[in-house]
């Protein structure tokens, strides 16, 4: 009898979504030049510019159409899916160079997530790490995952 409780908890406790790390909120990047607000949509991780100290265009995007778009707003943390209850795995576009990588972001603790892209299949990666920026007092959050473009689309 004991075995089947034991079992029953062990499951209860590997599958149970309260164990993944909460980073849906407003992160700080390393430089203090932009907040990047987090949500889960659809099961996967996505990050936009949701402040940035001095407005911005994506002009280094390698679509002229959209090298003239306001970087606010913009999705740079793309369609991450959980790798386990603290990390995600998926792309992250730099609006600094108009490219994206493969990435990963990992929680550190409640208030740090340490985000790293890499190429050439993993070997050079660069990362840093991003502090939560504390809730205003009325704790509200705009939701963008219905504005959020569709996994696979250029950004």
């Amino acid at each position: 009898m004991k075995k089947p409780i034991l079992l029953l908890i062990f499951c209860v406790l590997l599958f149970s979504p309260a164990l993944a790390a909460d980073v849906s909120g407003d992160w700080q990047v390393e430089d203090n030049s932009a907040h990047i607000r987090i949500a889960i949509c659809n099961g996967a991780l996505w990050g936009i510019v949701g402040w940035e100290k001095s407005p911005g265009t994506d002009s280094e995007n390698p679509d002229p159409a959209k090298r003239t778009r306001p970087t606010l707003g913009m999705p740079i943390l793309i369609n991450m899916k959980p790798v386990d209850g603290r990390s995600w795995s998926g792309q992250i576009y730099n609006a600094q160079n108009g490219k994206t990588y493969k990435a990963t972001v990992t929680a550190l603790s409640d208030n740090a997530i340490k985000v790293q892209g890499c190429v050439a299949w993993g070997l050079l990666c660069g990362g840093e790490t991003w502090s939560r920026v504390p809730s205003s007092p009325s704790g509200r959050r705009v939701d963008f995952c219905s504005r959020i473009s569709v996994p696979g689309a250029t950004h």
